[in-house]
This record gives C-alpha cells, sequence and structure tokens, in this order.
C-alpha cells in the first residue's frame, strides 16, 4: 500500500524536490524488476527522488509511473511531463523529517 501525505507533506516535498536531478529513467524495456529494485534502494538512500519515464503517450507513461509507485510502495509527490517525484522514508535511517500537519 503507497503513502499517504498530506497536502503540507505533498508541498513540503515538492520544495525539498525542486532542486533535484532525475535518478534514474525508465526507457523502452519499461518497467522491469531491475528497474525497482534500483528504485527501491535509491528511495532507501536518498528517500526522495526523481524519476523520468520515456513512454510513447500519456496514458502509458501514467500507467508505469502508477506501477512504479505500487511496487515501491512510495508516495507520488508530484509528476510534471515525463518526470515523476517519489517519497519512501528510510527504514535505517531517516533524514527528511515531515512537517506534521
Amino acid at each position: 500500500m503507497p503513502i499517504s501525505l498530506t497536502n503540507a507533506q505533498n508541498r513540503f516535498l515538492r520544495g525539498q524536490a525542486h532542486g533535484l536531478k532525475s535518478l534514474l529513467q525508465i526507457g523502452a524495456k519499461g518497467l522491469t524488476d531491475a528497474v525497482v529494485a534500483e528504485v527501491d534502494g535509491a528511495l532507501e538512500h536518498h528517500e526522495l527522488i526523481k524519476v523520468k519515464v520515456a513512454a510513447e503517450d500519456r496514458d502509458a507513461r501514467d500507467a508505469m509511473i502508477g506501477a512504479l509507485v505500487e511496487r515501491s510502495q512510495a508516495a507520488l509527490v508530484q509528476r510534471i511531463g515525463n518526470v515523476a517525484v517519489l517519497y519512501r522514508p528510510s527504514k535505517d535511517k531517516r533524514q527528511i523529517v515531515l512537517p506534521r500537519a
């Protein structure tokens, strides 16, 4: 089950993600197990990441982002064009402290 965030937490995370560069790119092969494993590792290390999704049309891109969010157990913070911002708190060392409300 993906993480649910309040509006204030979402706004805070969007601000934090503004200066980030895309860490991963999902290409022509689509969403493979290796890509999901890389996203899991990046989320565990960074907690907040940007992912570029190269798909032919908007519906395919939305489906790929939705599947990635579901498989990685992350929250979709923002989606602009072909870039999605994902957040999942680290199990070992939390770096980002979210606002309460």
